[in-house]
């Protein structure tokens, strides 16, 4: 069984501590193992509490959580070691809470290249958590907080009871830094929590959730750019299915020329030698998971349709690049008459 994990993130004060016990009070979501990446105590209500161990907390709702101060991937282990063994209850997610002035990046890394983590644990999704009240200022002044909104799969505004709903300003800042990920209100910390979670399985086979984030992005102004104060969300679609040489070609070449720039990117891809069968890419940073292959498309678009998230990446460069690896794949493909 592969466990899915999930990351909650979000800039100090945003609420994330608040949206986790509302998440960990819900029956819906009993058998979730949360760990809480930073110094000092696990924020928890009192009255969610059973017992409590040396680092683990059992929670009356089934739920497991516990405090980590040193490598994230060795918890995960340890964790499932004890799981397997008996000696914790057995649960079937993981939600990681992040510091609030942590970069999400690292643990992705993590869940998408370690090979013991992986074999047990897959990435679902990336929740982060927005002040309806100061996020505006925070994004302006944070650029942790930036990041942290780029990165995310489904970003929830909180405090909308206090703001009277979600800011037009403040959706205007997180859709140009990031058009694929929808905004989700919370009223008092309150959401549902099937809209932030997976009810099984990894958010990596979550196709219909991508296709509805891709279409949002593809939909945007030429399919071209968002910006936001140097983070720029760039959307590429093309009719025609690509040699699979050249989807290889121009994943490796934005790796190595963005490096850490290349914030995050997301694409369901038709390739020449199996149309029927679309390919999902996603990828942090550097890091690129392996492509999953689909066995047949989840609608009637078959576009190739790819959002490039990235820091100081000029808004045509992808698609020049993409386009210019295709032209070289055709034009070496005619000189050896195949």
């Amino acid at each position: 069984m592969t466990i899915p994990v999930a990351v909650l993130t979000g800039f100090l004060g945003s609420g994330k501590t608040t949206l986790l016990r509302r998440i960990l009070a819900d029956p819906r979501y009993a058998g979730t193992a949360v760990i809480v990446n930073e110094l000092g105590a696990v924020g928890l209500d009192h009255d969610l509490v059973a017992r409590s161990e040396e680092d683990l907390v059992a929670l009356a709702t089934g739920c497991l959580c516990c405090s980590v101060r040193g490598d994230l991937v060795r918890t995960l282990l340890e964790l499932e070691a004890r799981r397997a063994a008996g000696g914790v209850p057995p649960y079937g997610r993981v939600v990681i809470e992040t510091s609030g002035l942590a970069d999400p990046a690292p643990i992705l890394h993590a869940l998408m290249t370690d090979a013991d983590l992986g074999a047990g644990h897959a990435l679902d999704r990336v929740v982060t958590v927005v002040d309806a009240l100061h996020g505006e200022a925070t994004l302006d002044r944070h650029p942790e907080a930036r990041r942290q909104a780029a990165l995310a799969d489904r970003i929830v505004v909180s405090k909308t009871d206090l703001a009277g709903g979600i800011p037009a300003e403040l959706a205007g800042r997180l859709a140009a830094l990031n058009p694929m990920a929808p905004r989700l209100a919370a009223v008092a910390g309150a959401i549902a929590p099937d809209r932030l979670l997976a009810a099984g399985g990894a958010g990596a086979a979550d196709v219909g959730d991508l296709v509805r984030a891709l279409a949002r992005a593809g939909d945007g102004p030429a399919a071209g750019a968002w910006h936001s104060q140097g983070i720029a969300a760039i959307a590429l679609v093309r009719d025609a299915p690509l040699p699979a040489v050249a989807l290889t070609l121009f994943l490796q070449a934005l790796a190595e020329h963005c490096g850490a720039d290349l914030l995050r990117l997301k694409g369901i891809v038709a390739l020449a030698e199996a149309p029927e069968r679309p390919v999902v890419v996603h990828g942090v940073q550097h890091v690129l998971h392996p492509p999953e292959w689909l066995e047949r498309w989840p609608g009637d678009d078959r576009r190739t349709r790819i959002v490039v998230i990235g820091r100081a990446i000029p808004g045509q460069w992808p698609g020049r690049l993409l386009d210019a690896i295709i032209a070289e794949v055709a034009e070496e493909s005619r000189r050896r008459g195949t």
